[in-house]
């Protein structure tokens, strides 16, 4: 049949301190394998919880600079500004708009609107040049 001796064909049992060593490897290997488990289930959990997870209300308000902004409608709001005022600039700056411009009777103007107040926060005259 073969031609290995019966002496090599059994294992010989291990000394006590490898026979420790190894079992500590085994250990080792069982508890490695256990959390690499546990890691992969909370991995696998995660990604089901964002993938079934629904996404925000459609009538949720949006804020900006302390402004809540309906989602399903625009803001609507309304600057009174002097009349006869003509506008040469704007700005916006968070909820408020910078309007430069004249008025009627060729002074020079700055007017600050706040959005979320709903009125002229600031009436700035401008002199010079």
């Amino acid at each position: 049949m073969s031609n290995v001796e019966p002496d090599e064909q059994e294992e010989k049992p291990l000394d006590p301190a490898m026979e420790n060593v190894r079992r500590k490897m085994v250990r080792l290997q069982l508890v490695s394998a256990g959390i690499m488990g546990v890691l992969l289930m909370a991995v696998l959990v995660t990604i089901g919880y964002k993938l079934t997870r629904s996404s925000a209300p459609a009538a949720a308000p949006v804020t900006a600079g302390g402004l809540a902004i309906p989602s399903d409608e625009p803001l609507k709001a309304m600057a009174n500004l002097p009349a006869g005022f003509v506008i040469d600039n704007t700005s916006l700056s968070g909820a408020q708009i910078l309007f430069t411009g004249r008025l009627a009777d060729g002074k020079r103007k700055a007017l600050v609107f706040d959005i979320a107040v709903g009125r002229i926060v600031a009436d700035i005259d401008i002199a010079g040049n």
